[in-house]
């Protein structure tokens, strides 16, 4: 069965609070994300594999994948 990803997320600078949506890649993580409004370059919290995971709405795709194929039920599930 194909997993369906969620492929946009709203990502929140932890400096400033400014808020984007983007369109999250689906072949890599991305490690590194420039906040447009500080310009303060966000990585990733201790455990998460991407900027998305840490500071956005939803995780990435590739984490999207892996917790539905483990048995998790919520996409946004950040634990």
């Amino acid at each position: 069965m194909p997993v369906i990803t969620i492929r946009e997320s709203t990502i929140t600078c932890p400096n400033c609070g400014h808020q984007k949506t983007e369109e999250m890649p689906t072949d890599a993580c991305q490690f590194f994300y420039e906040c447009e409004n500080c310009k303060t370059v966000l990585h990733p919290n201790p455990g998460d594999c991407c900027a998305f995971c840490s500071y956005g709405t939803v995780k990435c795709p590739s984490k999207q994948e892996e917790d539905f194929l483990s048995g998790k039920n919520e996409i946004n599930d950040k634990s």
